[in-house]
């Protein structure tokens, strides 16, 4: 993931507790955006956002990574967020993050500040404020958007203090303190609803707004029924992962410890510290090393990986900084940042230089790297391919690793995202290449829509090699805002990825960013700044109960009827070992589930949520068939053994 040193939210220990604990009635993203309501589970969908700009013109919204800065912080029922809106300096970068757009609009410094409270059952109120540092002429919206799955048959009503949406299964009122003008549009498929916060903006003043939302709808307490066919198995998951990037020396291992004996990792990722490795050009680093040792990051990192295969996993290890002689500096892909291209006329040395420190890994902790990769090379971090030099070195430095007796074998792609998917084409097409691949992997950040993961595993499939998911998470941002990780609608959408991804992708392994105190399922012993001893988050447990799928099972085909469920099925039919893994996007209801081998009598199942942290409970099994109570927004797991 993106380097940087990691910075802590000033935050209150007991607001973390709060958020770890209490499930949110509103959905708030870090960015300020609101993405619903939940009444009794069922969650109330419509995405507000703030914009600016000329409605059908040029416009700037707030949205995922489109903010610099956003600061997030949850007080009990009350959710804050406060965040500039001024497009990224960058102008390839501007074009990037619009969310409308034939060009970023300047904007100077807005600044929002943003209160979201629960106060009763489908209850809200919203409270903005806005501050400008700059006369601008643009005027400022704040905005909701409601999508075609349950406002198609929608009534739309506005007067300058309200507006009424009303459709078969959804009802949303929302009224304001002052009038406004207001419009609503058809933009891409969704109805937008602009409510103007101000006409322009002038130097210095503030602008205020209040609203009071209220949202209800059709409770599905339906049961959702899935279906499973063990007599079909797929590709073979060997279990959950993560990745182990040394960054925090004094929280690290106290993370570290306490997942890899906790729960079962099943494949893991470390840094080659290449920069420290190799800094001197006119020097043997090999020999350095064996005369004189390795510094501290380095040797924590070499340590690292012989406690991952001492526990008998798979291991990738990573490069993200070229030492100074081996990279020429540019800019990452999407011109955001520096980036690092390997200096062509130096190719023999930049091979003996990555060899030399798998040979000395080999040769003094007895760890033959599985597999090796440049850290999301398609961006840029920190050294930047074009699709045909990271084609050209998958052949060259394969071949030359070989040709050292290495049996390290390249990942293909190892992207930054699911969406770059084009950048590994070059080198599926040369057939030199596909002796040195040993698996195809991206990073889950963004764009993992289904038929996205599905030209993924078509390009493992193609190439008979494992598909991984080399770095798993949802905001590649919030290390910025990390109260959010205590946030049980961030664990759900989490966790509900993971489980799209295993049942669209089938990969091999999902290796968690991180295992560490870097992007952490942890609060305490002054991770992110919290006090206290070291304790899961709701994220944790989540991972905790996808471990416990068993060791290399085959992913099952399944059926699942409800929207509001996501599932993906496993089993180990050699061992008579299955799980089904389900998420509960929605009100409480129960989970039939059919399909079960003969043989099995009963089932486990863990729920995790808000307020439970993997329950263990028991259900019986008749003729294939069990049901299984689901708590309302949980992850819940059912582990079965034949008898």
């Amino acid at each position: 993931m993106k380097n940087r040193i990691l910075i802590g939210a000033l935050v209150a220990l007991a607001a973390l507790l709060s958020a770890s604990r209490a499930s949110a009635q509103t959905e708030v993203m870090a960015w300020s955006n609101i993405t619903g309501v939940r009444v009794d589970g069922e969650l109330i969908d419509f995405e507000t956002s703030i914009r600016a700009g000329a409605i059908g013109g040029r416009m700037y919204a707030t949205g995922r990574e489109r903010q610099n800065t956003p600061l997030y912080h949850r007080d009990g029922a009350m959710q804050q967020v406060i965040t500039p809106l001024i497009p990224w300096s960058n102008p390839q970068r501007a074009r990037n993050r619009q969310a409308t757009d034939d060009g970023p609009v300047k904007l100077g410094a807005l600044t929002f500040e943003q209160k979201v409270t629960d106060l009763a059952r489908g209850k809200v109120a919203i409270a903005l404020e806005a501050r400008s540092d700059t006369t601008l002429r643009q005027p400022a919206y704040f905005c909701l958007s409601f999508g075609p799955d349950h406002y198609a048959d929608a009534t739309f009503k506005t007067t300058s203090r309200s507006l009424s949406v009303v459709s078969a299964t959804r009802n949303v009122q929302l009224k304001w303190n002052r009038s406004a003008k207001t419009q609503v549009r058809e933009e891409n498929g969704m109805k937008v609803v602009y409510i103007e916060l101000a006409s322009a903006q002038r130097k210095g003043a503030t602008y205020a707004m209040k609203f009071d939302l209220s949202a209800d709808g059709t409770i599905d307490s339906s049961d959702a029924r899935v279906t499973i066919d063990p007599t079909s198995p797929g590709y073979v998951f060997a279990g959950f992962g993560g990745n182990f990037r040394i960054q925090n020396p004094s929280t690290d291992p106290l993370v570290i410890d306490y997942c890899l004996n906790d729960m079962r990792v099943a494949f893991g990722r470390v840094e080659m510290p290449w920069r420290n490795w190799d800094p001197d050009e006119n020097a043997d680093p090999l020999e350095r090393a064996r005369l004189s040792g390795v510094d501290a990051h380095t040797a924590e990192s070499l340590e690292m990986a012989r406690r991952l295969k001492e526990v008998g996993m798979p291991v990738i290890v990573s490069a993200w900084f070229p030492p100074e002689w081996a990279g020429l500096r540019t800019t990452r892909s999407d011109g955001s940042s520096v980036a690092y291209a390997l200096d062509s006329q130096k190719k023999d040395r930049i091979f003996r230089s990555l060899a030399s420190y798998f040979i000395y890994l080999k040769r003094y902790y007895g760890v033959e790297p599985d597999y090796f990769s440049f850290n999301e090379s398609d961006l840029g971090i920190n050294v930047i391919h074009t699709p045909d030099e990271h084609r050209d070195f998958i052949k060259e430095f394969g071949a030359y690793l070989a040709s050292q007796g290495l049996k390290t074998l390249l990942l293909l792609g190892d992207n930054s995202d699911a969406t770059t998917i084009d950048f590994i084409g070059p080198a599926m097409r040369d057939p030199a290449c596909r002796r040195y691949i040993g698996a195809v992997s991206f990073h889950s950040w963004r764009g993992c829509d289904d038929v996205t993961l599905r030209r993924w595993a078509a390009a493992s499939r193609e190439l008979n090699v494992p598909l991984l998911v080399a770095e798993g998470s949802t905001d590649a941002a919030a290390w910025r805002y990390p109260e959010i990780f205590g946030e049980s609608t961030f664990a759900l959408y989490e966790i509900n990825l993971y489980t799209r991804i295993c049942a669209v992708a089938q990969p091999w392994s999902i290796l968690q960013w991180q295992l560490t105190a870097d992007y952490s399922p942890f609060f305490g012993e002054g991770i992110f700044r919290t006090t206290g001893p070291l304790r899961p988050t709701q994220r944790y447990w989540n991972l905790k109960q996808l471990s416990m799928t068993p060791e290399d099972a085959f992913a099952l085909p399944f059926r699942c009827d409800k929207a509001t469920g996501n599932a993906a099925a496993f089993g180990n039919i050699a061992r008579g070992e299955y799980a089904v893994h389900l998420v509960n996007n929605g009100a409480a209801c129960v989970a039939e589930i059919s399909g079960l081998p003969a043989g099995i009598s009963r089932v486990r199942v863990y729920t995790t949520n808000a307020v439970d942290s993997m329950r263990e409970s028991v259900a019986t099994v008749s003729d294939g068939r069990v049901r299984v109570p689901m708590a309302a927004v949980s992850f819940v797991s059912v582990l079965a053994e034949t008898n």
